[in-house]
């Protein structure tokens, strides 16, 4: 397998040919070409009035899909450029099939003021090669004590406030925070963790954290904080978004939920379908992550609930740590690894082919025409006059991960030689090719 690398344009129109169009947001699904001028989806005629160079491009076997979107990724500037850089994240982004991410806040300075996030911005149009999205926290300083200023974020255009890394424990700076969101028709997006029921613990408390002498992080941990946000979701009529659940108690809540209408929603990350606790079992640091991998039942409950609709969105929770912050004694590692170029291959391989719980088509929404409603944003279409962020997927093509061949700036992923089936093989930015293997 060739080395991802990034390229640029061919011409100013292009012809995606004989590729099954999987479209969710228009519900097509079908044979057919896709033509792009001037940056933006559009009719065969216009391409064809185009007197400049036409690239066609041959999808045969090919899925032709919307730019997949990743609503849950660290890319750590500004601050902890040592780990990922926005540069170096954008480029993982584009090799994983990714046309845009949205950011969280837990940088430094924290991204829970205009001028931080006029930074990123500013940053991500000189250096990014797909769309960044940066979102505000919810709290000053991720303190969850102070609301950060949720109508100036509001005015910067975030798409979404969130404490990711950290969770707001007063219920009542959280209700506030859920009701200015609200006013200014944000969403809300927690990660969901109660520091009283986790406390010091970094793996599932059960068998193997008894038997590795590890603290326990009791699945009650993220339960509670689930339950709440269900709450406060009811009690303030506005959504919230339960970010990488991972216990069937928490699906089970969220379920009973959306069956009573309460605006509530939540997303999986693939390590928590991939892995169970069992991995931990030699202490590599690269299988520690917030929340922990958990027991085979909530795997099945996560593959149910994506299955049913349950839980919604797929996302990496893409987390970078340089090597020297990885290679110490578990409890004293930092929590998370790295995903967006492994993430896609993986939902691929278990979703569709091994466990057959969805179809590629439901697989592609989830990535793209969910996060965008949620969001609201003008992504994850391919309808005329969209831009023209397109992902060619190859769903059959087997490969192996090699993390030395990552565009990341960090290696922090605990499936190098994994062999998997399906993966991007193009990545298209408002027309250009930003990635192609």
């Amino acid at each position: 397998m060739r080395k991802a690398r990034v390229i640029g344009i061919l011409g100013s129109a292009t012809i995606i040919r004989n590729g099954r169009v999987i479209d969710p947001a228009n519900k097509r699904d079908e044979i057919a070409d896709l033509f792009i001028a001037d940056g933006r989806i559009t009719e065969k005629s216009e391409v064809r009035s185009q007197k400049s160079e036409i690239e066609e491009i041959d999808a045969k076997g090919l899925i032709v899909a919307p730019g997949l979107i990743d609503m849950h990724v660290h890319l750590r500037e500004p601050g902890f450029s040592h780990k990922e850089t926005i540069e170096s994240g954008a480029r993982a982004a584009a090799a994983g099939g990714f046309t845009t991410v949205v950011c969280m806040p837990n940088t430094s300075p924290v991204a829970d003021n205009p001028s931080t996030i006029a930074w990123i911005r500013d940053r991500a149009a000189a250096v990014a090669c797909v769309n960044v999205l940066p979102t505000g926290a919810i709290s000053k300083n991720l303190a969850g004590e102070e609301l950060a200023p949720i109508g100036s974020l509001a005015q910067t255009g975030v798409a979404a406030i969130t404490d990711d890394g950290h969770c707001v424990q007063n219920h009542e700076v959280m209700r506030r925070a859920v009701e200015y969101a609200c006013m200014v028709d944000l969403p809300v997006l927690d990660h969901c963790q109660d520091y009283n029921l986790v406390a010091n613990g970094v793996v599932h408390e059960g068998y193997w954290s008894t038997l590795l002498g590890l603290p326990g992080w009791p699945a009650a941990g993220e339960e509670a904080m689930v339950m709440r946000n269900i709450l406060l979701a009811e009690l303030c009529d506005h959504h919230i978004h339960c970010q990488h659940i991972s216990t069937a108690g928490s699906v089970r809540l969220i379920r009973e939920a959306r069956t009573r209408g309460v605006k509530i929603s939540g997303e999986v990350c693939p390590h928590h379908i991939a892995l169970t606790d069992a991995a931990i079992q030699n202490f590599d640091t690269n299988f520690k992550m917030n929340p922990p991998v958990r027991p085979l039942a909530d795997v099945n409950a996560l593959l149910e609930g994506i299955a049913d609709g349950t839980l919604s969105i797929l996302c990496s929770d893409h987390a970078p740590h340089a090597n020297f912050e990885k290679e110490v004694e578990f409890d004293a590692a930092p929590f998370g690894i790295i995903g967006l170029e492994t993430e896609l291959g993986l939902f691929i391989d278990l979703l569709a082919h091994k466990h057959g719980k969805i179809g590629i088509a439901r697989l592609i929404e989830m990535y793209t025409a969910e996060p965008a409603r949620l969001l609201k944003i003008d992504a994850g279409t391919l309808s005329i006059g969209a831009r023209a962020d397109v992902t060619l997927i190859d769903p059959e093509l087997d490969w192996t991960v090699r993390v030395d061949q990552f565009q990341s700036a960090s290696r922090n992923s605990p499936f190098d030689g994994w062999k998997l089936k399906g993966r991007a093989v193009r990545t298209i930015v408002g027309g250009k090719t930003v990635w192609k293997l």
